[in-house]
């Protein structure tokens, strides 16, 4: 008999900000007891509901269950910046321009963004949740601006839409002196992640049954079907979809190559009126990746505030540490200040780690992992977008459905092997401080 059982379930620390400051909701509803269905979806992220909703769209007399761990949005998919980006952003490189085919990339990435536009339009998501409002790589130095340059002349090959802004604009927008310039791209959706995330399942449970406080202990071939256990119940199909990102490898997939990366980001208390200038919402990237997000959102997004993130830490047992978690606390308060010194010390309201998962090749594990088990998984730090777009392959090519995504994801090649531990946690650790290190103002 095959069978899979789960190593380790999600651990997260700190809260998940975008979540807390959203309007409360009705207890979760755990599995209980023994069903069956044509379809079990095991995580209720981006790729997770991407790919119940995909399946639906294909075969809308399908009885599908979506299992979540925890509650929906209190995962990673409520713990990023909210950035679903649409042009190439490799983490890797020092201006994200990265290697490949970009404008294919570029291509299935607006595949996911229209994909995740449509759902909201159906589903009545607040706009406010999912705006188009593009995003700024901002500059604090004249190597950031030298990245910006490079990137924008990447762009400019590619036919893609770019402005340079100086010093002034940046003001003018942020409310901040800090910024040298910036890059503005127009393609970027903005999301509140916890919003856009709670309306895609609660628009999915009228023809889903989601089951949340369910984490999936295993699940083994029962005959031509799968048994599928949680500690309360149970589900038997013939096909279930794992949309549980890195947490593929705590059933043992793909083990040894996937590279466990936590970034970690805190947020400001409700800013009175005033406090900051500028323009209500905006989102700036670092013109170098490993430098800091920053972030700005309204009271239609969950209040008055900045978010800032920045430090990374790998940790291959998928738990950030309270150490790494109080560290990057205390970065952000130095990055903020830097950036509006006359808040300087304000203690944020939410510190918090969110989870990613890599592959040192750049690949995700999207397909069939065993008979009748697909995976939509490894989005390489682009969780909103990457995730999406798997998830929606995924349950293509659960249901024998041919597309320009399943073409990709089968076209990309394996995850390459790490190196063993401990020389993959020590390289990997040591090697993440100097590039944040490097990154310096930005």
């Amino acid at each position: 008999m095959t069978a899979y059982h789960a190593k380790r379930l999600p651990t997260h620390k700190g809260p998940a900000a975008w979540s807390a400051i959203l309007p409360g909701r009705p207890p979760a509803t755990p599995l209980a007891g023994d069903i069956t269905a044509d379809l079990v979806v095991i995580g209720a992220g981006f790729a997770g509901l991407s790919a119940a909703r995909r399946a639906l769209q294909i075969d809308p007399g399908l009885d599908v269950v979506i299992l979540e761990a925890g509650r929906v949005a209190e995962g990673a998919a409520g713990r990023n910046s909210g950035f679903m980006i649409d042009l190439p952003h490799d983490l890797s490189s020092s201006d994200y321009a990265g290697s490949g085919d970009d404008a294919a990339r570029i291509a299935l990435n607006r595949r996911a963004i229209g994909f995740a536009q449509a759902a909201a339009e159906e589903y009545a998501i607040p706009r406010d949740f999912i705006d188009p409002a593009g995003k700024v790589n901002g500059a604090a130095s004249a190597r950031g601006h030298a990245h910006n340059e490079s990137y924008a002349r990447h762009l400019a090959g590619l036919g893609e839409p770019c402005e340079m802004l100086d010093a002034q604009a940046m003001r003018d927008l942020t409310g901040s002196a800090y910024y040298l310039s910036g890059l503005y791209t127009p393609g970027t959706v903005m999301l509140q992640p916890a919003g856009y995330v709670r309306g895609l399942a609660r628009g999915l449970s009228s023809d889903a049954q989601l089951y949340e406080q369910s984490p999936v202990t295993g699940f083994a071939r029962l005959g031509n079907d799968w048994h599928v256990s949680t500690p309360r119940g149970s589900v038997t199909t013939p096909l279930i979809i794992l949309g549980t990102n890195g947490h593929l490898e705590s059933f043992g997939i793909a083990s040894g190559r996937l590279m466990h990366i936590f970034l970690y980001a805190s947020m400001t208390p409700e800013l009175p009126e005033g406090a900051v200038d500028g323009a209500a919402r905006w989102g700036i990237t670092p013109a170098d990746p490993m430098g800091t997000t920053m972030r700005r959102i309204d009271a239609g997004q969950g209040g008055n505030r900045i978010i800032t993130r920045t430090c990374a830490s790998f940790k291959p047992g998928m738990v950030a540490s309270d150490a790494a978690l109080a560290r990057a606390a205390r970065v952000h308060g130095e990055k903020f200040g830097n950036r509006f010194p006359a808040l300087r010390g304000m203690e944020m309201a939410y510190s918090w780690a969110g989870h990613l998962c890599l592959s040192r090749n750049g690949v995700s594990v999207a397909g069939e992992v065993e008979e009748g088990v697909y995976a939509a998984c490894c989005q390489n730090g682009l969780g909103t977008a990457r995730g999406t777009m798997t998830g929606i392959g995924a349950a293509e090519m659960a249901l024998d459905v041919e597309s320009d995504i399943t073409r990709a994801l089968r076209f990309e090649a394996e995850p390459t092997r790490l190196p063993p531990r401990p020389f993959s946690d020590l390289g990997a650790n040591a090697y993440l401080r100097w590039k944040e290190w490097r990154a310096g103002a930005e």
